[in-house]
């Protein structure tokens, strides 16, 4: 799969890397983009249908998990290209809401 990135998720993965406090959790979310392009369905990532967004023109968003058993644990919010095969985007990098 091919990453890309809205303004919105790399604004959360920027404010990540400039914050030493949370170089662990960057780390995270790092592995967890890499997973992401070899294979959605990994099973660390526990990817599962998130109900209350949609994509930017009406698709399915998907969460899945940078880090897990964590306090306000790191999720990727992403959807499918509809125009382009093999695309994701990343929606949002954020702790769980």
């Amino acid at each position: 799969m091919k990453l890309r990135f809205t303004p919105a998720a790399e604004a959360d993965l920027k404010a990540l890397a400039r914050n030493a406090g949370l170089r662990k959790r960057l780390k995270s979310v790092q592995k967890a983009l890499g997973q992401l392009e070899l294979s959605v369905r990994h099973p660390s990532l526990q990817t599962h249908k998130y109900q209350s967004l949609k994509g930017l023109h009406g698709e399915d968003v998907f969460e899945a998990y940078a880090e897990n058993k964590t306090p306000a644990a790191y999720r990727i919010f992403f959807f499918y290209d509809s125009k382009e095969r093999g695309v994701i985007w990343i929606l949002a990098i954020t702790p769980h809401p």
